[in-house]
């Protein structure tokens, strides 16, 4: 794993801190290695319950180090190139992948979190935040389009028009006004400590159902009804009377204290 990225797993919580304090985080070519590099790693991992991605330092993300990949041309071809038959290149896999990842990903964010870096926090399934944490699509300021995934992960989020006029703008928006717009879940003075609240919540629950439950919304959430309603019965016949589903059960009809085995592969 790269400096640029840390990696630490305690009580089956995995810590990913971008780790580029002295440049708010910002994205050069070994960030967008090791964030993706560490987000493959995750994938992998089925003893993980939950993911938290923060930001050492005084910002999540100021969004892409522009003066570092600009000084070597080839750097862009590298972000934008998309071997094979994957559906998403570099730039993209920063917050795409986390999506991939079946434990539910919370990005908890504080000071800047500004295009690229907004991308990654989108990738995440849940965003925690300081209230004043200020958020951007940026890349108008530079001429640019967002192309870190953002359509893939922001139409889930809020309305067309309200993207559109966020992206043609680059307006910068403080916390609450991001969770009112809908991009925030969950805006507070210890972001950090709700989202561990959040994840005790859920390792209570079958990670087998938490991780279908996320796969399932999204596959299927903007998908056509045939294509949902078969997503449903596909993932609930690889659930149902499994050792975690019936441990479920058990832990609701007695026995508290009984674990669950490690998640499913789906």
């Amino acid at each position: 794993m790269s400096d640029r990225v840390t990696l630490e797993i305690e009580n089956d919580i995995a810590y990913v801190t971008l780790n580029r304090p002295d440049k708010y985080n910002g994205l050069d070519m070994a960030m967008f290695d090791a964030i993706a590099s560490t987000a493959k790693t995750l994938k992998k991992d089925r003893s993980i319950r939950a993911v938290i991605i923060q930001g050492a330092g005084k910002a999540f993300c100021s969004g892409l180090d522009v003066k570092s990949v600009s000084a070597n041309p080839v750097n862009f071809a590298k972000l934008l190139f998309k071997p094979g038959r994957k559906i998403s290149n570099l730039a993209q896999d920063v917050g795409y992948l986390w999506r991939e990842v079946p434990a539910p990903v919370i990005a908890v964010t504080h000071g800047v979190c500004y295009g690229g870096g907004l991308q990654i926090a989108l990738g995440a399934d849940f965003r925690y935040s300081t209230r004043d944490c200020e958020f951007s699509i940026m890349e108008a300021k530079w001429g640019l389009i967002p192309d870190m995934s953002i359509t893939t992960t922001l139409s889930e989020l809020m309305p067309i028009d309200k993207a559109k006029e966020l992206t043609m703008t680059a307006r910068v928006v403080e916390a609450p006004e991001a969770e009112r717009l809908g991009m925030v879940t969950h805006v507070s003075d210890t972001p950090l400590d709700d989202a561990l609240a959040f994840v005790e919540e859920l390792k209570a629950k079958s990670p087998d159902a938490v991780a279908a439950t996320k796969l399932l919304y999204n596959r299927a959430w903007q998908a056509d009804d045939r294509t949902a309603l078969g997503w449903e019965s596909r993932l609930q016949k690889k659930i149902i009377a499994r050792a975690n589903q019936r441990t479920a059960v058990a832990r609701n009809t007695g026995k508290p204290e009984q674990a669950y085995d490690h998640r499913r592969s789906f």
